[in-house]
Parts: structure tokens; C-alpha cells; sequence
């Protein structure tokens, strides 16, 4: 029995101290963002049953050892912060990396462009994503994208983006006037901005005058649409047309078609019905008018929103999504490889990494991504202060039960002699 104490010990010192490193490490990431801390599991090295007098079974243990050391799921608490390029993960998942052709996988949001406008992190590994495919080889924007959704794991790529993009110019193709003429003689004028294919913005106008002979029961009037350069210096268009009203007041034909915008056509909608221009008897009031086309711009910056899409912003004001952060998912992520402690590979315990679906079958990241906002560490310093505290103590229990084996083993040979 005295030497059983002694292995009995020995063991309890070695497991305990492998624990205590394990929370010393946790306590050294206490700051650390992403972080992921580990506990450590016991088990009997040897175990003899001994039968008691109940129904049940004693046992009697003959040391200890670590049956595993397993990651804590917990999530960290959030921090917030000024850069739309840090963001955090609220629920499971991973964000994916790759460098040098190895895939890692954190929960450490802290990202940025580099100087190449690539998304990485802080030391340097590509963060990876689905690329809208918007962008085109002159880093021209060939296409707007409101929400980009994911592709598949094995599509998932590095998220690169050209330093300097451009908006290109959508030239106007229709222009919808609004507005009631009344029924006096005094002229009515409408205008707006239009853009022609060479990135100008230019002006039409429409002036109605209400004919001097009227054919009843309706009305007409003669029109006389204009485009002009925005500062009127150049007239690229005139065309005249006929409108026509019933006696209500509703329009029932215009002679007007399309209009040349420095080298498009525009379509002049003036409506029908009461859906666009009237000759109502009421007190004036002005028009309006609604025209497509957008100016081109040039990129302002990129930025990543809450459902963790890199947007690009231009001088037109304008936005779309380019790329679109993975969340990346586990059978058993505790089964993931530790590189660090925030930065793990996958492993045959973890099985390999795949995407959450909606109910239509679509990839999406499965849980929600906060911008402005990372994930401190999981492990907070009064709890790891009580491990360290408990482990401790077992350690001291184990170091002494070889303390007194050793005075007795004394004692008793000394009876021998």
C-alpha cells in the first residue's frame, strides 16, 4: 500500500501540474482577442473494485491521468470599436484564413485592408470569403449587388480587391414627368438632370404652352422638350410634340418618343391617365420628374456591414457588395487542431469544415456577424485565479501523500531492524 501512495502521488503531481500549465496559458490570454481557452479532464490510471457490503461496488484508484484536454465553447463578451473591418461572430463558427496555402481557422476578428486593399488580419493571413464576381478586369464595377449570398466551402477564397475602382456612368434612358398644367395660358415648365454615356450631366426641359384654339370638350397643348449641357452652353436636342387632354382633365396622347442625349436617346414618359401630367383646374403647384442613369465615381473605401459584406463605396454616392466574409462550421469543433490560441486547423476529429443552409438549401453563415464590435477572450481572470487556487491545492495533497509514504516506508524498515 505504501508504494501504491507512491505512484498514486507521483501521477497527481504530474497530471495537476500539466493542468496548472494548461490554466496558466488561459490566464496569459485573458486580453487575448479570440482567444479560446482549455480545461483539463481526469481519469483513473488503474482502478480495483472492492466489493462492500451494499449492492454497489467500491472502487479504489491508483493514480490519476489527463484524459483530455478540451476546448471551452463559452463565447467571449464583446468589445467595441471604431473600424467597420473588426467584427466578431455571435453564436458557432469560425472565420477562415489562409497563407502560404494553409487554412486556418479564429474567432479573432481584428481585420484590415493592406496596402493592396486585400483583407487580412493582423498578422498577415488572408481572410477568405465568396467574391461577387462584379468586378471586372479593368477594375471597372460591372454590376451592383445589394446582397451577395455565399458559395460553396470548396469556392471559398482569399477576398482581394483593386485598390482603385470605378463606378462606370449608367447613361439615363427614361425620364418620367409629373405635374398638373391647370387650364390657364401661362406657360408650364418642367426639368431635370439626365447623364449621357460620357459621364455629363446634362439638362432637359420640358415648356408646355396651352394652344391659342382649343377643340372641345378636352384641351391640347404644344411642347417643346430641350436638352441642354449643364450650363446650357450647348444644345444637344430640340423636339416639339403635341399633348392632349380629355375633359377631365386626364391625358389621352403626346406625340413625344425619345430625345437625343449627346448621343443616347431618352424616352419622354409624360404618363396617361392621371398618372403623370394632368390639366386639372387647381391652384399651381410644381412638378417633378423621376430619371434614371447615375454618374460614375471613383471608390471612396470598402467596408464591411452586418451581414459581413464587403461593400464598396464610390464618389456618386453609390454602394454594392463585393465580397462576402465565410463563417465556417464544424461537426465537433472541439476537435480542431490548436496552432495557437486563437488560430486552429482542422483535424479528422473536427471533420472537415461546411457551411449552414436556410430552407431553401442556400449556404449562409449561420449566425450573426457584428461589425464594429470583437470577441474578447472566454476566460475571465476570477475564474482562472479558482482553477489555479484548486489545482494547486490537489498538487500540494499529492506532493504530501508522498511526503508521508516516505515516513512511513522509514518507520517501517526501521522496525525491521
Amino acid at each position: 500500500m505504501m508504494t501504491q501512495a507512491y505512484y498514486t502521488g507521483i501521477s497527481g503531481i504530474k497530471n495537476n501540474s500539466t493542468a496548472i500549465d494548461v490554466i496558466a496559458d488561459n490566464m496569459a490570454n485573458v486580453n487575448t482577442t479570440g482567444f479560446r481557452g482549455y480545461t483539463t479532464e481526469f481519469s483513473n490510471l488503474f482502478d480495483e473494485t472492492v466489493m462492500s457490503g451494499s449492492v454497489f461496488d467500491d472502487s479504489v484508484g491508483y493514480g490519476v491521468q489527463v484524459q483530455a484536454v478540451s476546448m471551452m465553447k463559452d463565447e467571449g463578451s464583446l468589445a467595441l470599436s471604431d473600424k467597420s473591418t473588426d467584427i466578431a461572430i455571435r453564436g458557432d463558427g469560425w472565420f477562415g484564413m489562409q497563407q502560404n496555402g494553409e487554412v486556418v481557422y479564429t474567432r479573432d476578428g481584428a481585420f484590415t485592408f493592406d496596402a493592396n486593399s486585400d483583407l487580412v488580419s493582423t498578422d498577415g493571413f488572408h481572410v477568405m470569403g465568396t467574391m461577387g464576381g462584379n468586378i471586372g478586369e479593368d477594375d471597372t464595377l460591372k454590376f451592383t449587388i445589394d446582397s451577395l449570398p455565399l458559395g460553396d466551402v470548396a469556392s471559398q477564397e482569399k477576398l482581394r480587391f483593386p485598390k482603385n475602382l470605378t463606378y462606370p456612368p449608367k447613361a439615363s434612358t427614361n425620364v418620367k414627368f409629373l405635374g398638373n398644367l391647370g387650364v390657364t395660358d401661362a406657360p408650364y415648365n418642367l426639368a431635370t438632370s439626365v447623364v449621357d454615356t460620357q459621364n455629363n450631366k446634362n439638362s432637359l426641359s420640358i415648356e408646355f404652352q396651352r394652344n391659342e384654339e382649343q377643340i372641345l370638350p378636352g384641351s391640347q397643348y404644344r411642347a417643346i422638350a430641350t436638352i441642354t449641357s449643364a450650363d446650357g452652353s450647348i444644345t444637344y436636342d430640340t423636339q416639339e410634340g403635341t399633348v392632349e387632354f380629355n375633359e377631365t382633365g386626364g391625358l389621352i396622347s403626346n406625340t413625344f418618343t425619345a430625345i437625343d442625349n449627346n448621343g443616347s436617346p431618352i424616352n419622354i414618359d409624360l404618363g396617361e391617365g392621371f398618372d403623370g401630367i394632368t390639366s386639372i383646374d387647381l391652384p399651381y403647384a410644381p412638378g417633378s420628374t423621376v430619371a434614371d442613369g447615375t454618374v460614375g465615381g471613383e471608390l471612396e473605401g470598402y467596408q464591411i456591414n452586418k451581414n459581413a459584406e464587403v461593400v464598396a463605396t464610390f464618389t456618386n454616392g453609390e454602394q454594392s457588395s463585393v465580397g462576402k466574409i465565410a463563417v465556417f462550421h464544424f461537426e465537433n469543433e472541439q476537435g480542431l487542431e490548436k496552432l495557437s490560441g486563437t488560430r486552429f486547423v482542422s483535424s479528422s476529429n473536427s471533420g472537415a469544415a461546411m457551411f449552414r443552409q436556410d430552407a431553401e438549401g442556400n449556404n449562409i453563415n449561420g449566425a450573426d456577424v457584428l461589425n464594429f464590435k470583437l470577441e474578447n477572450s472566454n476566460i475571465e481572470l476570477s475564474y482562472g485565479l479558482t482553477e489555479l487556487i484548486i489545482l494547486q491545492r490537489a498538487y500540494d495533497a499529492n506532493s504530501k501523500s508522498i511526503t508521508t509514504a516516505d515516513q512511513m516506508m522509514q518507520k517501517a524498515l526501521s522496525m525491521d531492524a
